[in-house]
């Protein structure tokens, strides 16, 4: 059996039975049901943070899963690893794709229910509406699959649909994104543009569509090698592109490229936690909705945790592996949740000066949504903001360590973006390099405090502390203990 988002729920709950909550009465779609995990966040009586699937939501009859994506030791568990070694533990499976394996329609669990014609109405989806100023119902979950005209290959990323009628979804691509290059060709050639957007499957399916492998397309076999085994795929019912045999639904349709045929989409609460996007966009005819006999819905929560983390890791890992191409020296890379995506943190083992300026100017090419990088040495754990400062503090000087580059393409849906003219919005932004190292050798530069590691290395806790006896006297008993 292959491995999918129900084999991986199994291993959760049996991990740990506490990270998945159900709710059984009926919960609205509107509001209610984000309302409800973003509670859950902020109280101690739910640790871990759980996933929640809503057995009921109002106006559909299929279950959905919320916060599945919400916590980096959910996403680590996915590949068979935790928080520590989730990073390289990526970039190794990303770096070892596995080909994917066609199958027949009577094989493909999402084939059991086929809905043409008259029988569409995406509307009957459990879609939910999260933040306040949100336009509508949205699809967040969706990895959506499309073809290279240029080199045939089939590419996946995550992108917003918002449900504008039973058979119509809106499609707003990063003009950053691979899936985006793909719009454009079409555009040129006059053609339109088949998508499949697949809803519900192993957590390896959106790190995959999250993930930078080189070139356009390969998603799917990175998720294949996230897996550590071959996908299984199944030809489109109305489209000529494979999706995911076992995936929950997939919603099959057709994008005019025409720059007429727009419509206008959003507003939307996006990663950096502000509504952006809103604007005439292109939008997705549906043609066909195929999914299991009783699917499960899942969504992801935008503009919160879960939005960052399901594209932190992957990132992370993809920049990990890719950066090292540059500058093997780099030892671990992060992007902090403050960062909202934007913001990455590199550890080197600095050689030479000027390797950090290398480093960063990868990792740009690697994700052009990232905005500002801080390089730091290599005794930093950049997975603690209070390191990253205190190397900022005391291993920076403005004049001499700071990169700032106008005029680069990134996060379009970033506030502060902006176009040609700088008075008008747009996908360019200015990037920063903060070159956080110490002199390479043979400069000098005063150590950093410490205890001696064998001291820190022989000192057991658990033998020398005890716990404080509830009642007692603290001064008292200890004066006696003293004589």
């Amino acid at each position: 059996m292959a491995q999918d988002l129900r084999t991986y729920l199994d291993e959760l709950v049996n991990k740990d039975p506490g990270q998945v909550k159900i709710v059984e009465q009926e919960v609205d779609s509107e509001f209610e049901a984000a309302a409800i995990v973003a509670k859950m966040e902020k109280d101690p009586s739910y640790p871990g943070f759980p996933a929640v699937l809503f057995k009921n939501i109002k106006g559909s009859r299929i279950p959905l899963l919320l916060n599945l994506h919400g916590t980096y030791e959910r996403v680590a568990l996915s590949i068979g690893t935790d928080v520590k070694h989730m990073v390289p533990e990526f970039a190794a499976r990303q770096a070892s794709p596995v080909a994917t394996t066609l199958v027949s329609s009577n094989r493909a669990p999402v084939h059991e229910v086929v809905l043409i014609g008259d029988q569409i109405d995406v509307t009957k989806m459990p879609s939910l509406v999260h933040q306040e100023l949100d336009a509508g119902k949205y699809i967040t979950s969706a990895a959506t699959i499309s073809r290279d005209p240029e080199s045939g290959r089939l590419n996946a990323g995550i992108f917003r649909h918002q449900i504008q009628g039973p058979k119509q979804l809106g499609f707003m691509t990063n003009p950053a994104h691979q899936t985006a290059y793909i719009f454009r060709s079409y555009r040129d050639q006059g053609r339109k543009m088949a998508v499949a957007l697949v809803i519900g499957h192993h957590p390896a399916m959106l790190l995959a569509a999250a993930s930078k492998p080189p070139g356009i397309g390969g998603e799917l076999e990175v998720m294949g090698g996230l897996l550590g085994e071959s996908l299984e795929v199944v030809q489109g019912k109305t489209v000529d592109l494979q999706v995911p045999a076992w995936a929950e639904i997939v919603i099959e349709g057709i994008v005019d490229t025409d720059p007429e045929k727009v419509q206008t989409e959003g507003p939307f609460g996006e990663y950096p936690r502000y509504y952006t996007g809103l604007g005439p966009m292109p939008f997705v005819q549906i043609t066909a909705i195929t999914m299991r006999k009783q699917p499960i819905y899942v969504d992801v929560f935008n503009a919160h945790h879960e939005h960052l983390v399901l594209g932190g890791l992957p990132w992370m890992g993809s920049l990990y592996l890719r950066v090292r191409e540059s500058i093997p020296t780099v030892t671990a890379v992060n992007l902090p949740l403050m960062g909202v995506l934007s913001t990455l943190f590199i550890a080197m083992k600095k050689r030479v000066d000027g390797e950090p300026k290398i480093a960063a100017a990868a990792a740009f090419a690697v994700v052009p949504l990232l905005k500002h990088i801080f390089v730091v040495d290599d005794d930093i754990d950049i997975f603690d903001n209070d390191q990253v400062m205190w190397a900022f503090t005391t291993r920076f000087q403005g004049d001499r360590d700071l990169i700032v580059m106008p005029n680069f393409l990134g996060g379009h849906l970033n506030p502060v973006t902006y176009g040609y003219h700088r008075e008008e919005k747009g996908p360019m932004e200015t990037k920063m390099i903060l070159d956080c190292t110490r002199p390479a050798p043979p400069a000098t530069f005063p150590p950093a405090t410490r205890i001696p590691p064998d001291v820190m290395e022989r000192v057991e806790l658990r033998k020398v502390l005890v716990d404080y006896r509830d009642g007692a006297s603290l001064v008292n008993d200890t004066m006696d203990s003293l004589g």
